[in-house]
């Protein structure tokens, strides 16, 4: 039976499986995010455990492969080095789980930053959709709403 397991989650089936994964999620982040369903669900740690799971399967099968972890840390050398380990599959995916990890987090502390302030559901869904999308610019859009919203600039909330 472990076998079956290993040879279903190719690298192409994970990649598949995540992206499938954390949309409930994001779906519950963007239209539920004051409901309990979301607070003991997508605000918790539950999907970062299932998330780490898949990253260990993933380092698993890397490191069964012979794959080279010391070359992980030629990133920092320079833009063709980093082109050159996005050409690997394996470091390609444990980059992609580590990118939806942070952005679901992100979007975890969104909601939750944003119930102190009583923002609307509306309001709140504009930054979360462009943090699903693109990122740190849905943050950005999330804290010039924020500064707007509640009039006070800090920045060490």
């Amino acid at each position: 039976m472990i076998e079956q397991i290993y040879t279903y989650f190719t690298i192409d089936m994970l990649y598949y499986w995540v992206n499938l994964g954390v949309l409930p999620f994001w779906l519950i982040l963007i239209f539920f995010p004051t409901s309990s369903l979301c607070r003991y669900f997508v605000t918790s740690i539950f999907p970062f455990i299932i998330l780490s799971g898949a990253y260990i399967f993933l380092l698993y099968k890397s490191y069964l492969s012979s794959y080279d972890f010391d070359n992980n840390f030629s990133l920092y050398l320079g833009i063709d080095n980093i082109q050159e380990l996005f050409s690997n599959k394996n470091f390609l995916m444990m980059f992609w789980i580590h990118f939806i990890s942070i952005n679901l987090f992100t979007g975890g502390w969104i909601v939750k930053d944003s119930q102190k302030f009583m923002m609307s559901k509306f309001l709140l869904s504009i930054p979360l959709i462009i943090l699903y999308l693109i990122g740190p610019v849905g943050l950005l859009v999330y804290w010039l709403i924020r500064i707007f919203y509640v009039k006070n600039i800090s920045l060490y909330d």
